[in-house]
């Protein structure tokens, strides 16, 4: 681990990632941020926008160009999340579940031949994908599910619901889990490519969510769905194992996600506290109040450090579960701190909608329940420390 950190020791961005950030930046601040608080409100889902990140190449930016993707770095995407996620951790959903959920079972457990007839289109954004794994009374415990693949011939028939599926009724293209051989745990579960407009898939309608309000969530049930064995995706009994790979991935994206909404809530809060005068002066030269932003500034730069570490590592091919696992949990338990803090700098303003505050807290507690909990990253890290041990 020495050899790694040794190696991964310079901080200095590539004229590619700094072009990626700041592109993205400039894209946020003039298309995302002005109508932020207002989908919020509504709760629309902001596809316009979100076809305007496909354009410019933001829905498939670390997949290969073989497949329609931008062929760029997971850094990248972590760079472009953090900037994304900085004024609306709704769009940075989106875009982290499409790319690193969707998108990223079939770049990994995909054939050639699946990847050529769907990653374009989603890498393009013409077509959004949902990712299909939690049920109703399986979340962390996937072993858990019921939904079956029953295998008829040429064809596997689908039955079963999912939850919280983020595109679930937006998306076109699902990547669902569902057990082949219900007698063997997880190795009896596969996953399938399941296109929306197929007999038999019945996406719910919005759910009612404490925060993440111009996310698509919901609910997707599968009646008697007729899958063609060639949307397998990967190697039956299989499912399982590709997911955990999926995951790992996914968990560097939700740690960039985390890390944007911390650096709102800090950037907001420093903002403000030059402009509120209490007492003669500005509240931010009161040294407790410089002791919170202080604290705030610290960890957000440990977050992402611990965000670039896991993107490194995965970049150059190394293992990076620990990683991911231990940037995932810091970075998502921040950013509901920093977001707590942030209110409480504000006062009685950050408990209204006038301010931006409020919703960066609202948003930040699903970033310690999505793609793991924060117990199951303790759980994952702790598994892989006992490792080193052997």
């Amino acid at each position: 681990m020495q050899e790694v950190a040794e190696q991964a020791l310079s901080f200095e961005l590539s004229e590619d990632q700094k072009m990626i950030r700041d592109s993205v930046r400039e894209f946020v601040e003039r298309k995302v941020a002005p109508t932020v608080m207002e989908r919020d409100q509504s709760k629309k889902f902001p596809m316009d926008i979100v076809k305007e990140l496909g354009e410019l190449g933001m829905l498939g930016i670390y997949h290969p160009e073989q497949y329609g993707g931008a062929g760029f770095d997971t850094m990248s995407f972590c760079l472009a999340l953090e900037e994304i996620a900085r004024w609306d951790a709704s769009l940075a959903l989106t875009v982290a579940s499409h790319t690193s959920l969707g998108t990223g079972h079939i770049a990994i457990a995909g054939n050639h031949e699946q990847k050529m007839k769907y990653m374009p289109a989603m890498c393009s954004g013409e077509k959004l994908g949902a990712w299909c794994l939690t049920e109703p009374g399986s979340g962390s415990d996937a072993s858990g599910m019921k939904t079956t693949a029953v295998k008829d011939g040429d064809n596997y028939i689908l039955n079963g619901s999912k939850i919280f599926i983020t595109q679930g009724s937006v998306g076109d293209i699902y990547v669902v889990l569902a057990k082949t051989d219900p007698t063997k745990g997880t190795k009896g579960i596969s996953a399938f490519i399941v296109e929306r407009n197929w007999d038999g898939v019945k996406p719910g309608s919005g759910m009612h969510k404490l925060g993440m309000n111009s996310s698509d969530t919901t609910e997707v049930v599968f009646e008697n769905v007729v899958v063609p064995a060639e949307n397998l995706l990967g190697e039956e009994g299989m499912g399982f194992i590709d997911t955990m790979k999926v995951l790992d991935g996914g968990r560097i994206g939700i740690a960039a996600l985390s890390v944007g909404i911390a650096r709102g809530a800090y950037e907001e809060s420093l903002k403000y506290s030059m402009e509120r005068k209490q007492f003669g002066t500005a509240i931010g030269n009161f040294q407790y109040l410089e002791g919170k932003l202080v604290d705030m500034a610290t960890e957000i730069d440990a977050a992402q450090l611990l965000v670039w570490r896991a993107a490194w590592l995965k970049d150059h091919g190394k293992p990076f579960t620990k990683e991911a696992s231990m940037a995932k949990l810091f970075s998502s338990e921040l950013s509901v701190k920093a977001s707590l803090e942030a209110v409480q700098i504000h006062g009685g303003y950050g408990y209204t909608k006038e301010y931006h505050v409020e919703r960066f807290l609202r948003d930040s507690k699903l970033m310690t329940i999505g793609e793991g909990t924060s117990e199951v990253q303790r759980l994952v890290i702790a598994r892989e420390l006992k490792k080193s041990l052997s």
